[in-house]
């Protein structure tokens, strides 16, 4: 699996990607950060995959299948962003604002590079975009919506998503995710030694990948761009009346 956390900057090592392998008994990870250089952009996230046939990768920013801009207020982002969900975890971004545009542009770059390379299965989940399989995440959604009461994380510093991985980190809930789709595997790092903002971001987009690959997982979405969120299993009490009006 791929998973990466896209940034625009040209200066700052703002992105990264993670690959996440497995073997009969553990699974493990490798994380690299990078900036939007595209030399850079392109040297990390081919070093990053190497020869590895990937199952899924999955992006963290507005992705349609095929890579063109978007221009408009998608139905994922006026789902994510509805009254209940933006009180409980906040909202999502507009792919037609400024900073939008700007991570959908870094986002069909490193979608093109990875795409590229040709190691990656051909896509047979139900909610493909492209005839590879590659998809978009939203890590503060996808961690958001398994959090029991986000409420007491909702204030505080730094950025949201990183008090949300702490909290999931802490109550095994991410450790019990990746059980579940990789049952009877050692996880060789823990979540808690993974403490930088991108990392994680790309971590959490990784484990998304590995839910379309197991053909588990849920969505919200229209042809614009379906975002990839956690298994039904996974998804909060609160939330569940709100994720099935979705699906």
């Amino acid at each position: 699996m791929l998973g990466v956390d896209v940034g625009w900057s040209l200066h700052q090592r703002s992105s990264a990607a993670c690959r996440l392998d497995w073997d009969r008994g553990s699974v493990g990870w490798t994380i690299r950060r990078f900036t939007a250089v595209a030399a850079d952009r392109r040297e990390a996230l081919l070093a990053t995959a190497g020869s590895h046939h990937l199952l899924a990768a999955a992006f963290d920013g507005p992705l349609r299948g095929d890579l063109g801009l978007i221009d408009t207020y998608r139905l994922a982002e006026r789902r994510l962003s509805e009254r209940a969900i933006r009180e409980a975890i906040g909202k999502l971004a507009q792919s037609n604002s400024g900073n939008g545009r700007l991570l959908n542009a870094a986002t069909n770059a490193c979608a093109d590079i990875v795409l590229g390379r040709g190691l990656i299965a051909a896509a047979e989940h139900a909610h493909r975009i492209h005839p590879q399989t590659v998809v978009e995440a939203f890590p503060n959604s996808f961690l958001g919506l398994m959090l029991a009461d986000p409420a007491p994380l909702k204030g505080g510093r730094g950025k949201r998503s990183d008090r949300y991985y702490t909290a999931l980190a802490k109550d095994g809930t991410l450790a019990a995710l990746m059980q579940h789709h990789l049952p009877g595997r050692r996880v060789e790092q823990s979540f808690e030694s993974v403490t930088n903002h991108d990392d994680r971001a790309a971590l959490v987009c990784a484990i998304t990948a590995l839910g379309v690959a197991r053909n588990d997982y849920v969505t919200v979405g229209d042809t614009d761009g379906w975002i990839i969120l956690p298994p039904r299993d996974f998804i909060a009490n609160w939330a569940q009346p709100l994720v099935a009006a979705w699906n």
